[in-house]
């Protein structure tokens, strides 16, 4: 899927869980069309609309400043007004349109990432009432889905940057490390696994490996989040690529599912199955499900017995 269609599913499901948790009849939204480096300039394109009968907002450009839209993008927070043809507080650059959907009561919430203004949501009544705070609520709250998809998305595409770049280090494992991490600056490219070297050698390589693991958890964790499909699937061969780095070959294949993957990559970081259930967005007693289950697979009684064989059989960096 590309990025394009990756914001419209999570546009679409942002418009419709608004429209779900306020009742109003109308939702609509888009992206900034210069990128996430836009610094929060340029314009939104409604590219995703819910409940209209006209296609007469798809396709607008919204200009920072300009409209409902444009004053909730300059000043970086929610917007709203009860009788949009005749207020005060807005310019009317997009009256038409909004005339030809029939709306009044109109609200309009800013997606902020990292302090950079990303896009805008919509929400409107066809009848001049106001809309109350649990209404504004719920629609910050679709925002704030929209916000956390995007965060997801860039975190993925700085790691696989980083792993990009690692060939010129020589390392696959130690551009990731550094990547994610942004520890043990010159000395991942040269950790060739966790016993690489020995002495005060040893001892940076043994450190820089554990970056790597600590990178690999970060992974499995960030892709089942991920929207896209093909990006999820490039993080997961990424992950592959880390665990098989200094692996011998599988003898056997123990049948772990993905999620008891991720779960042992996060406790092979030290992870406590409360810490392991906030990262991957489980709860604390399907992580324990996991976990035993994985133990049987593995021949383990331990968690420690775990990882080391989930390692040995190339599941692990």
């Amino acid at each position: 899927m590309s990025a394009d269609g990756a914001d419209a599913l999570e546009m679409r499901a942002a418009l419709v869980r608004l429209r779900r948790g306020t009742g109003l009849p109308v939702a609509f939204g888009g992206l900034m069309t210069g990128g996430p480096m836009t610094g929060g300039t340029g314009s939104v394109r409604i590219g995703e609309l819910s409940g209209a009968v006209t296609g007469a907002l798809r396709g607008l450009a919204i200009a920072t400043g300009n409209g409902l839209g444009g004053k909730a993008l300059a000043l970086s927070r929610p917007c709203a007004v009860t009788d949009y043809p005749v207020s005060r507080h807005i310019s009317h650059e997009y009256d038409a349109a909004v005339a030809a959907e029939g709306l009044l009561s109109v609200l309009a919430v800013p997606v902020v990432v990292r302090r950079r203004v990303r896009g805008v949501l919509y929400g409107a009544l066809r009848t001049a009432q106001p809309l109350g705070d649990r209404t504004l609520g719920e629609a910050v709250a679709a925002a704030r889905d929209v916000e956390q998809a995007l965060v997801v998305r860039d975190e993925a595409r700085a790691l696989l940057a980083a792993v990009a770049g690692a060939g010129a280090a020589g390392s696959v494992a130690g551009g990731v490390a550094r990547g994610v991490a942004g520890a043990v600056a010159g000395a991942v490219a040269g950790a060739g696994g966790p016993a690489a070297g020995s002495g005060a050698g040893a001892a940076v390589g043994s450190a820089a490996w554990e970056e790597v693991r600590e990178a690999h958890g970060a992974l499995r964790a960030l892709a089942p989040r991920v929207v896209d499909q093909a990006l999820r699937e490039e993080l997961l061969a990424v992950c592959g690529r880390l665990a098989s780095a200094t692996a011998p070959p599988r003898v056997r294949d123990v049948g772990l599912t993905p999620r008891e993957v991720d779960v042992l990559a996060c406790v092979a970081t030290g992870a406590t199955n409360a810490a392991t259930a906030e990262r991957l967005g489980l709860r604390p007693e399907t992580v324990k499900g996991y976990l035993r289950s994985a133990m049987r697979k593995l021949g383990a009684h331990t968690r420690l017995e775990a990882v080391v064989a989930a390692r040995r059989a190339g599941l692990l960096p």
